[in-house]
C-alpha cells in the first residue's frame, strides 16, 4: 500500500441486499465514511489505518456473497474539493438547515448551521444524521449540557448549541473531524461553548450531560456502552444512530437491559435511530 495517499477507496459492486448488510461487517475496521453508488457501495479508510488482514477478510467476504470490488488511491486535497464541490445545502424538515459559506442563506427554517465541507463525516446528508436532526428537534435543549460522540463535522453538538445548550463536548477519532468541529465552531459562534477532544470516549473527563448524541456505528456503540451512559445524567437524553435495520432488534434490546426506556424509534432507508432515556 502507497503511504504518500491519505485515503483508500474501495468500491464494492454489488446488489441492494449486500449493500445493506456490508457496512455493518466493514465497521469491524476502520472505514470511515460510506456512500451508495449505482453500482452498490464507496467505502473509504485512512491508508495508516489499513493493513493486510483487511484485503483479506474483504476477499473472503467477495467469494462468499458473490460480490466484485476494486480499489483507488485517494490524495487528502483531492477528496476536499470533491466534498466541497458536491455539497448541496440540507434541509431537515423547517427545523434546521446546513449549508457552505459559498451558498446562499436559507430560508424557512428554525436554526441554519453553516460548515466548512470537508471529509469528515457528518454533513447532514446521511440518512443517520439526517434522522438525529429530526430528534432533536423534539428535545428542550434550553440550559443542558450536551455531549456529541464521534462529534463528525460538529454539526450535532453545534445544532444543540443553537438550541440553547450551555456547554458543547465532542470528540471524534479522526483528526479532520476534530479540527472541523472546532473550525465550525468557530463560524457558527459557538467557539465559548465548545470543547473538542481528539482521540476515543476515555479522553472526555466530562460526565453529568443532559443529552447525548451518540451517530457513531453499532460496533463503537456496543463496546463502549458501559463507559458511555455513566456519563448520562439520570432522566438524561441519549440518541444513538449509525446502525442498520437488520440490527434493529438487538440494539432495542440491548438499550432496555442497560436500563434505558426507548422513546422513539425511527427508520430512513437502511438506517435507524433510536430515541432513549436514561431510567
Amino acid at each position: 500500500m502507497n503511504k504518500n495517499f491519505e485515503y483508500i477507496k474501495y468500491s464494492f459492486i454489488c446488489n441492494e441486499d449486500t449493500v445493506a448488510f456490508l457496512p455493518a461487517f466493514l465497521g469491524d475496521f476502520d472505514f470511515e465514511v460510506f456512500e451508495e453508488t449505482e453500482t452498490g457501495l464507496d467505502a473509504y479508510m485512512q491508508t495508516e489505518l489499513y493493513h493486510e488482514g483487511v484485503e483479506t477478510q474483504i476477499k473472503d467476504w467477495s467469494e462468499q456473497f458473490q460480490f466484485e470490488y476494486k480499489t483507488e488511491n485517494i490524495p487528502y486535497q483531492n477528496w476536499n474539493e470533491v466534498w466541497e464541490s458536491n455539497f448541496q445545502p440540507i434541509v431537515v424538515d423547517d427545523f434546521c438547515g446546513i449549508r457552505a459559506e459559498f451558498h446562499a442563506p436559507l430560508k424557512d427554517v428554525k436554526h441554519e448551521l453553516i460548515i466548512t465541507p470537508k471529509m469528515a463525516f457528518g454533513t447532514g446528508h446521511h440518512e443517520t444524521t439526517f434522522m438525529m436532526i429530526q430528534a432533536m428537534a423534539q428535545l428542550n435543549m434550553n440550559d443542558t449540557n450536551v455531549f456529541d460522540y464521534g462529534c463528525g463535522t460538529g454539526v450535532l453538538a453545534l445544532l444543540a448549541g443553537k438550541m440553547g445548550a450551555k456547554t458543547l463536548v465532542g470528540v471524534d477519532n479522526e483528526k479532520p473531524s476534530y479540527e472541523s468541529t472546532l473550525e465550525n465552531a468557530e463560524i457558527n459562534g459557538q467557539a465559548d461553548k465548545t470543547t473538542a477532544y481528539f482521540g476515543t470516549l476515555e479522553a472526555v473527563s466530562e460526565t453529568d450531560f443532559d443529552v447525548i448524541l451518540a451517530n457513531i456505528n453499532r460496533n463503537v456503540i456496543l463496546m463502549t456502552l458501559h463507559l458511555l451512559l455513566p456519563k448520562l445524567k439520570n432522566n438524561g437524553y441519549i440518541l444513538f444512530s449509525g446502525f442498520l435495520q437488520i440490527d434493529l432488534e438487538m440494539m432495542q434490546n440491548t438499550m432496555k437491559n442497560n436500563g434505558l426506556t426507548i422513546i422513539e424509534t425511527k427508520q430512513k432507508d437502511k438506517w435507524c435511530c433510536l430515541v432513549c432515556q436514561k431510567n
